[in-house]
C-alpha cells in the first residue's frame, strides 16, 4: 500500500496500465484519439482522488472503475462510432457518390502497440488481437454502454462476474443478465471472423505480397483473384461502400483510377494487416493517400477499408510523411 501511495512511485505504477486501459477505452469508444483522451482523464482523476484510494481493491481495478466512468460519460453524450456498412446499403458503382460525414461518425483505426499489451501467452495475445478487429469493435458499438463494459470486462479481459459487479456497483445477477443480452446482440450482428496479422503464416505473407504486387501494378485481374466474391471496399470519411468484384473493379478503373502507380508500405492496424497507401505526387515521389486496413478470411481478402484522413492517421502510426521516387 505504501508503495502504491508514494507520489514518487505512483506515476510509474499508473503508466504500467496505460496500454491496457487505452485498449479498454478504445473498445468502449471506437476512437483511438478519444481512447487516449479518456485514459489521460483517468490518470488525472486518479491523481486527484489519490487520498480517497483506500486500497480495498487493487490499483488496476480502481483505474478501470475510473476509466469506465469516463467512457460512460462520453457515451451518454450520444456518440456511437460506425463503419460505412453500418449506415447505408452497398452502392452499385454506377450510382456511387462520395458523401463525407463528420469525423465523429466513424470507427477509427488504431496501432496495435497503443492498445495491446505484450503477452507471453500466444492464446491470450490472439484473443486480444481478435477483440480490436474493426468488425468486432464496430459490433460493440451497437451495445448500450453498460452491456458494452460488461462484455469487454467479462469476455475480453476475463474478469469474474463478482469483480465486474463491484466495479459497476451492481449485483452479480445484473452483470450476468447484461452479459447475456450483449451476447445475443453480438450474435445477431455476427461480426465476420478475420485472420490475425501477428504472426503472419506463410500463406498470409504470400497473399499480402501478391496483393501489393497486383495493386501497385494496377492489375485488376490479379487483384480480384485475391478477393472474396463478396469482398467490400469502404473509404471513410465517405459513407460510400462497395461489395463484389464488379463494383470494386468498376470503382478502381473509374474514380479510383487516380490510384494507379501508387505504392504500399506494410504496417499493422487493429490486429490485422494494413498498408500505408502513397499516391503519385505530380511534383515527384509519393504523398500519403490512405491507411488501408486489410481483412483476410479463409485465405482471401474479405474487406479493404481505406481511411483517407492521412493527416490524423499517418502520424499516429509513425508512417513517413512521403516516399521518394
Amino acid at each position: 500500500m505504501a508503495d502504491v501511495m508514494a507520489p514518487e512511485g505512483l506515476q510509474d505504477r499508473l503508466e504500467e496500465y496505460r496500454t491496457e486501459l487505452t485498449g479498454y477505452c478504445y473498445r468502449m469508444l471506437g476512437s483511438a484519439f478519444e481512447a487516449e483522451d479518456a485514459v489521460q482523464d483517468t490518470m488525472v482523476r486518479a491523481w486527484r482522488a489519490l487520498d480517497r484510494f483506500e486500497g480495498r481493491s487493487s490499483l488496476r481495478s480502481w483505474l478501470y472503475r475510473i476509466a469506465t466512468n469516463v467512457c460512460m460519460d462520453a457515451l451518454n453524450a450520444g456518440n456511437r462510432r460506425a463503419r460505412p456498412m453500418d449506415l447505408t446499403a452497398a452502392t452499385p458503382v454506377a450510382q456511387a457518390q462520395l458523401t463525407a460525414r463528420p469525423e465523429v461518425t466513424w470507427l477509427e483505426p488504431v496501432p496495435d502497440g497503443r492498445v495491446l499489451p505484450q503477452s507471453a501467452d500466444p492464446a491470450e495475445a490472439a484473443l486480444a488481437r481478435e477483440s480490436v478487429r474493426l468488425a468486432f469493435v464496430a459490433a460493440l458499438q451497437h451495445l448500450p454502454a453498460k452491456q458494452r463494459a460488461v462484455l469487454i470486462l467479462r469476455e475480453v479481459l476475463a474478469w469474474k462476474a463478482s469483480e465486474v459487479a463491484e466495479l459497476l456497483e451492481t449485483s452479480v445477477a445484473s452483470v450476468n443478465s447484461a452479459l447475456q443480452r450483449a451476447r445475443a446482440t453480438l450474435a445477431a450482428s455476427d461480426p465476420a471472423k478475420t485472420d490475425a496479422a501477428d504472426p503472419l503464416d506463410e500463406e498470409q505473407r504470400d497473399l499480402l505480397n501478391r496483393y501489393v504486387a497486383a495493386f501497385e501494378a494496377y492489375d485488376m485481374a490479379a487483384l480480384t483473384a485475391l478477393l472474396h466474391e463478396d469482398a467490400t471496399l469502404s473509404m471513410p470519411p465517405f459513407d460510400l461502400w462497395l461489395r463484389g468484384h464488379d463494383d470494386i473493379v468498376g470503382w478502381m478503373l473509374g474514380v479510383g483510377e487516380v490510384c494507379r502507380g501508387s505504392r504500399l508500405v506494410p504496417t499493422v492496424a487493429n490486429g490485422t494487416p494494413a498498408f500505408a497507401h502513397y499516391h503519385p505526387d505530380p511534383e515527384g515521389g509519393f504523398s500519403p493517400w490512405a491507411l488501408m486496413v486489410i481483412e483476410i478470411e479463409d485465405g482471401k481478402v474479405s474487406g479493404i477499408t481505406s481511411f483517407l484522413d492521412v493527416k490524423r492517421w499517418f502520424p499516429l502510426f509513425d508512417l513517413p510523411e512521403r516516399l521518394e521516387g
